[in-house]
């Protein structure tokens, strides 16, 4: 019981943590690919221990690490065009546009991974289109390209969480998390003399590291850690229900720390409420289904 109780600790910790980081992104002052170039590099640097420096790579062959890579280079994207939903709109619109990767994941995953289509999944993805539209309806008309962003990071997102479910099991999570972000890193690198045109955009300046420090080594290495060490106690069906507090949680502290609440109407987060009980009968659903095909 008391590692259960840690655990769930644990993981509402991380939980917390993963819905800080639209609120950072939107507290960080430079660009969002500026933004994500400094995150990927500062968590690759700290995964290094955690692969022994390197040597761990050396056991995956060729085709194995670029697989990785490539698909850190669609997390690095999902990251840009996240940030870039929270500073064309804000950090509510960025997380609650993210409610839609369960939609596009269900219909995604089973053509990277050869699997069945889920039928539960489709139809409560489908749900959520008209919840969707709610929001977008009653979002300010300079915030909606903000919003789109958010929906193509969505999209992003189902993308590399399929492909990553698919090759999840050829190495360790530590050894995947670092290829990913070395690749998002590499990628990034590559583009940002084009995309960057000026030195405010790029360099932190004051509170920004700070703000750089907490979302890459809390928010992202922290997270993923005790992350990794939960779920070695804790039920999918439990984990699911805690992780998909995450928009919760994100947009609680949206209203606390960014006053967002001031921006947005009621309609809104009459949108929002709808979209996450339909996000939350995900899991109780499946569990129910499951319930009965073993009785039948």
């Amino acid at each position: 019981m008391n590692n259960k109780l840690l655990s769930y600790t644990q993981l509402h910790i991380a939980v917390i943590l993963y819905g800080l980081t639209a609120i950072l992104g939107d507290l960080i002052s430079i660009s969002a690919v500026s933004l994500v170039w400094w995150r990927v590099m500062i968590t690759s640097i700290s995964l290094l221990a955690f692969i022994g420096f390197g040597r761990h790579i050396l056991r995956l062959d060729k085709r194995q690490v670029f697989i990785y890579i490539g698909i850190g280079i669609l997390v690095g994207l999902h990251w840009i065009c996240f940030y870039g939903s929270v500073k064309l709109a804000n950090a509510s619109i960025a997380l609650i546009t993210m409610a839609t990767t369960s939609f596009f994941t269900s219909i995604i995953e089973p053509i990277v991974t050869g699997s069945r289509f889920n039928k539960v999944e489709l139809i409560l993805g489908l749900l959520i289109i008209p919840a969707m539209i709610l929001v977008a309806n009653n979002i300010d008309w300079s915030m909606i390209t903000g919003f789109f962003v958010g929906l193509l990071s969505a999209l992003l997102a189902s993308l590399f969480a399929s492909f990553n479910k698919k090759y999840v099991d050829n190495a360790s999570p530590y050894v995947i998390s670092f290829l990913e972000m070395f690749g998002a890193f590499l990628f990034i690198s590559l583009i940002i003399p084009f995309v960057i045109q000026n030195q405010v955009s790029f360099m932190p300046i004051g509170s920004d590291w700070i703000y750089l420090i907490i979302l890459s080594l809390f928010c992202t290495t922290l997270a993923f850690v005790i992350t990794m060490m939960a779920l070695k106690h804790v039920s999918a069906f439990d984990s699911n229900l805690v992780i998909n507090l995450e928009p919760v949680y994100g947009i609680v502290l949206a209203i606390l720390i960014l006053k967002e609440h001031e921006q947005l109407s009621l309609s809104f987060y009459i949108g929002v409420i709808i979209i996450l009980c339909i996000v939350f009968s995900h899991p109780i659903i499946v569990k129910k289904l499951n319930a009965r095909k073993k009785l039948a």
